[in-house]
């Protein structure tokens, strides 16, 4: 989809002209999953070659910031959510003194924002003026994913440290006590490598911003022709540096609640084994005792005894319960 940008607001699409399409006033051109006819339209009226998207998708600096003659092509990864998952997808921009044609593969909120910005009477004369209000939009985007991040493993810190390690009676139709917290901790491992995602990819959008915004600061003086913008990218590179700060710490807070469900999994194992060891050491007493007596000796007196049977049945009894009152009283179970 085409969208054209005046520096008042969003402008109509002219069909005459050399325009090819693009209205003499147009400052920033907007290619949402564009078509091959509207990317033509696009290098006609601006003599600029719109990146396709396996060129937007190389991983190397030189091919996400380039030179050309009279600008700049940029391109970085961003992150978008769709049906509450994360997606990486690349974001191009082309950037000459006059006009700024992004190149995008998804709907970001700070598009939206800008243009609302801009019919409000934000300064939008050039492609530069443009940039640098994506750019902040960008960056704003990306600190209030920051934030709900940092609330969401607030929530799973909680569940994790007040998860309820002791068996309640299962109700009528539920499933028994230890399946209910394999379910939970399932959900919560779920939760922990979901988010840790998440991260990753906004580490990647602010790493691209990061090496993005320095070397359009350094060639807008000799290259664009503007040097009264300096505050504003100083300004934003501050910010994406808090940003990634608190996605470091972010990261680490990730790694403690992994450590910490891993730890919780390995006590609900050693619960396991611990039963397992208590049921054997248990079972064998009576196992010995009753080899012993089946043995076919001829000359055992438990044999002529009329008690013989039922004393067996008391000493094999007496030596399963004897184990079981030991390890309760000492608390192995």
């Amino acid at each position: 989809m085409l969208s054209l940008h005046g520096p008042e607001g969003a402008l109509a699409p002219s069909d005459t002209g050399a325009g090819a399409g693009v209205p003499a006033q147009t400052v920033w051109i907007d290619l949402n999953n564009p078509t091959p006819e509207e990317a033509q339209s696009v290098e006609a009226a601006t003599g600029l070659r719109v990146p396709s998207r396996k060129a937007l998708s190389e991983v190397e600096s030189s091919s996400r910031l380039r030179r050309l003659k009279g600008g700049l092509s940029l391109s970085t990864p961003m992150i978008t959510f769709e049906r509450n998952d994360s997606v990486l997808k690349p974001l191009g921009f082309v950037l000459t003194g006059r006009h700024l044609v992004t190149v995008r593969f998804h709907e970001l909120r700070a598009f939206s924002e800008v243009r609302k910005r801009i019919d409000d009477g934000e300064a939008a004369a050039t492609g530069i003026d443009v940039f640098l209000l994506l750019t902040e939009e960008l960056v704003d985007s990306l600190a209030d994913a920051l934030e709900d991040m940092g609330a969401e493993l607030d929530s799973l810190s909680t569940r994790i440290f007040d998860f309820d390690v002791r068996a309640r009676p299962a109700k009528s139709g539920e499933a028994a006590a230890p399946r209910r917290r394999d379910i939970a901790l399932k959900r919560i491992l779920r939760g922990i490598a979901r988010r840790g995602k998440v991260l990753g990819k906004i580490r990647a959008s602010l790493l691209g911003l990061e090496r993005l915004v320095p070397f359009v600061a350094g060639a807008c003086e000799h290259l664009l022709g503007q040097e009264e913008t300096d505050a504003r990218f100083e300004t934003i590179r501050r910010d994406i540096e808090s940003l990634d700060e608190f996605e470091t710490r972010l990261s680490e807070n990730v790694q403690f609640l992994l450590d910490a469900a891993l730890g919780l999994i390995n006590i609900e194992q050693n619960n396991v084994f611990r039963v397992l060891t208590v049921v054997s050491v248990v079972g064998v007493p009576p196992t010995l005792i009753a080899s012993m007596y089946g043995m076919n000796f001829k000359a055992m007196p438990e044999l002529d005894w009329a008690y013989g049977y039922p004393y067996a049945l008391t000493l094999i009894l007496v030596s399963a319960v004897v184990p079981i009152v030991v390890f309760r009283i000492k608390g192995w179970f």
